[in-house]
């Protein structure tokens, strides 16, 4: 049941870090994905900086708890997926934007995924 488990983890890991590298190496590739057209001058440094650094960030740590056995890694990606689906939601609610469903639903369900991980996978010293 880890073994399932850790791949659950590790999959979406590696897409987060693809998504992040294609960010910064090819961001108008990426971008349609998301919804956004790409800026230019300091709105396209934002983008590329933010977005890149996201994804990344949401990969490396999932990936360092997956290799070290510390559980507390899980955190800050359950954190920045939740957060990002709740603030879908209420630029749904409160600013007229699309309801991003097809967005949310991933976020949510890695975060699932994650909240298992970290009661389930043994904890390393």
């Amino acid at each position: 049941m880890n073994k399932i488990l850790k791949a659950l983890v590790a999959l979406p890991a590696i897409l987060f870090i693809v998504t992040g590298l294609r960010w910064l190496v090819a961001p108008a590739g990426v971008a349609p994905m998301f919804g956004l057209t790409l800026a230019d001058g300091v709105g396209l440094s934002s983008q590329v900086g933010d977005m890149s650094a996201f994804f990344l960030t949401l990969g490396i740590c999932m990936l360092v708890g997956l290799v070290t056995g510390r559980r507390v890694w899980f955190y800050p990606p359950i954190m920045l997926l939740l957060l990002t689906a709740v603030g879908r939601i209420l630029a749904w609610l409160v600013h007229d934007a699309a309801l991003a469903l097809d967005l949310i639903g991933p976020e949510i369900i890695v975060s699932v995924i994650l909240l298992v991980a970290a009661r389930r996978l043994p904890e390393s010293a």
